[in-house]
């Protein structure tokens, strides 16, 4: 009844939060919703944030001094947008489907030193201008010499650093025209187009005209009237006070084979997939031998020690021996800091639904990039549902290990992880306001998280744990003695923080490769939907976290030592300390970043990743090693 009633919960929240999906924010699906345009159809261009690799801080499009439209007007963003730091509004560039421009002038504008400066802290920082056309992301095409198939750069930055010949002084040039090209795909029985590109080539024209400016002004720099075009031989605009700046645009149309549904393949294409695919394989095929030779080494050795056990006649034989069967009155007796335990395990069962779950999906392509912040909507809303299997896991090991008090339990689970990790959250975002950014979650936004985790989440586990708790109490294969049986004196091999740290290695070498291009991801402002071999990855890591557990705690246990229960779940969980020393290397190896608040959010984000992965990877290896030694001990038999 138990189990039926936790399956008919969790039922009921997944076809209600499908349903709260589906009306709160369309659920995309790359190739479903293709949009039809005919010649002279309106195409809006959209702007999102201002990007930086290098100070990880975003800001809004129109915090700098661009055109502005009439009125501005944002654009409704879901839960994962505003997180990332999506501000997504109109602009003035309005094109014409198919139909070439030459020339636009958007604007003309007077910087004063206010303006000047802001623009140079810009181009110093490397900030890059995002525009959105038919929901695709603006990209700078880059020519590669060795392949055909151009890389493309998200977004065009602001403007640029140089010196001129003969002087040693920096000066600033501001990109004020963008060459615009919209490739698109005409079906010629409708003789309508579909969107299949956008790129840009951006330019510093210092543009110059006759006489005073006006509406009807031409320009001298470039013409449409006389077909003359904008070019990198133009002299380029400085940024500086009482500058007048004249912002510009062209737009071509280019017709192309790529079909809607494949439009996103050249975004996803990445610079060194070779390297890629050739690491992955490799690490693979390295953790799996390691895997096999371990797995046959386990099962030959359990093999003889339990038939030798079975075999044992008296009393007196038994006695003599020794090995993992004289703990057997002691291995199952509860560990000191029970209920903690029980916390972090239950969490860790939050997290592994909370994953498997999002790697089914992203698998099956639901959560492509063309659906911008879904991952991370998805990752909240599970992590904030599978608080039921949290409730459920934790108060049962709480149950075995005799504790009565399930309402303390759940409620700890139900606060422990999630407020250290708010916590964090909160410091980091209060950072982030500090310096003016996008990035910094706004108040409604930050309501509706504190909604989720105590409106959804706490009651989930509070209901996982009173199913959990009403079930039957998991009894140990053997009895549990009064009195603790005393360990010998171990040798310094076998110390616990030396296989503690040892056994975390085996585990990072399973996800370090993949780990590289999801950092880059992240913080290169880069694709990442590689979603299959992630999920390869991801299940050869759960192999290893086990395997790796099982063989050290069989030594320990050989060694007469059964305090196993902690050392288990720290065993693989060591793993995060080696992702976040690997995440300081890639931080001081890969990485610009010399902003004091800029290096907190990247060691604050990656702490918490890290806690994360150390709940994760440590749930696993406890479970695997729990079922070990269930297996084990009620395979020999006990007088």
């Amino acid at each position: 009844m138990g189990s039926q009633a936790i399956w008919n919960v969790f039922l009921f929240i997944c076809v209600s939060s499908f349903l709260f999906c589906q009306t709160s924010y369309s659920f995309y699906l790359p190739g479903v919703a293709p949009e039809d345009f005919r010649s002279g159809d309106s195409l809006n261009v959209k702007v999102n944030k201002l990007t930086s690799v290098k100070t990880q801080l975003p800001y809004s499009y129109y915090s700098l001094s661009f055109c502005r439209p009439e009125t501005i007007i944002d654009s409704r963003e879901n839960l994962g947008e505003v997180l990332r730091g999506d501000r997504i509004e109109n602009s003035p560039y309005v094109f014409k489907m198919r139909q070439p421009q030459l020339c636009n002038v958007v604007c003309r504008t007077t910087l004063d030193a206010n303006t000047a400066k802001e623009f140079k802290e810009k181009i110093e920082d490397e900030y890059r201008v995002n525009m959105i056309l038919d929901n695709l992301p603006l990209v700078v095409p880059l020519s590669r010499s060795e392949q055909e198939a151009p890389l493309y750069q998200l977004g065009f930055h602001v403007g640029l650093k140089g010196q001129y010949a003969g002087s040693k002084d920096d000066t600033y040039f501001l990109h004020n025209h963008l060459s615009f090209t919209v490739k698109f795909h005409r079906d010629e029985m409708t003789d309508t187009a579909r969107i299949v590109g956008f790129e840009v080539t951006p330019f510093s024209v210092k543009h110059e005209y006759d006489g005073q400016w006006s509406d009807n002004t031409r320009l001298t720099t470039c013409d449409p009237h006389a077909k003359q075009t904008v070019s990198s031989s133009n002299s380029p605009l400085e940024v500086g006070d009482k500058q007048e700046v004249i912002f510009t645009y062209d737009v071509d149309f280019q017709e192309s084979d790529v079909k809607w549904a494949s439009r996103w393949d050249h975004y996803l294409l990445m610079s060194d997939n070779q390297i890629h695919w050739f690491s992955i394989v490799n690490s693979l095929m390295i953790v799996l031998f390691l895997s096999g030779m371990v797995a046959m080494i386990m099962l030959r050795t359990l093999y003889r020690d339990i038939s030798k056990y079975n075999e044992l006649e008296t009393q007196e034989e038994a006695q003599e021996e020794t090995g993992w069967k004289l703990v057997h009155a002691d291995v199952f007796r509860t560990p000191a800091h029970s209920d903690l335990l029980c916390v972090f395990v239950g969490t860790g069962v939050q997290f592994f639904a909370m994953v498997l779950v999002t790697m089914f999906f992203a698998v099956l392509g639901f959560l492509s990039p063309a659906n911008r912040g879904g991952l991370m909507t998805a990752m909240l809303f599970l992590w904030v549902f599978m608080g039921l299997f949290a409730g459920y896991a934790s108060s049962r090991l709480y149950k075995m290990f005799k504790g009565t008090e399930w309402k303390s339990i759940a409620l700890r689970t139900s606060f422990f992880f999630p407020g250290t990790v708010f916590a964090v959250f909160f410091v980091l975002n209060a950072l982030i306001w500090g310096q003016k950014s996008s990035g910094a979650v706004p108040f409604g936004t930050m309501f509706a998280l504190v909604v989720l985790w105590f409106g959804i989440s706490v009651p989930l586990v509070f209901a996982g744990s009173f199913v959990g708790f009403r079930k039957p109490a998991i009894q140990p294969p053997v009895k549990t003695n009064k009195i603790p049986r005393q360990i010998p004196e171990q040798p310094w091999y076998m110390n616990h923080l030396f296989l503690i740290f040892i056994g975390g290695i085996l585990p990072f070498g399973a996800v370090f490769i993949e780990l590289f291009f999801i950092l880059t991801s992240i913080w290169l402002n880069q694709f990442y939907y590689i979603f299959g071999f992630l999920f390869i990855v991801f299940i050869i890591l759960l192999i290893t976290c086990a395997e790796i557990t099982i063989v050290l705690c069989y030594f320990q246990l050989c060694s007469e030592d059964y305090l196993w229960w902690w050392r288990s779940y720290l065993t693989s969980g060591s793993s995060a300390l080696y992702l976040f020393i690997y995440a300081t290397f890639y931080f001081f190896t890969k990485l610009d970043i010399t902003k004091p608040v800029s290096g907190a959010l990247y060691f604050g984000y990656m702490l918490i990743a890290a806690y994360s992965f150390f709940v994760l990877t440590g749930t696993i290896g406890f479970y695997a090693c729990l079922v070990f030694t269930r297996l084990i001990y009620a395979s020999v038999k006990i007088d």
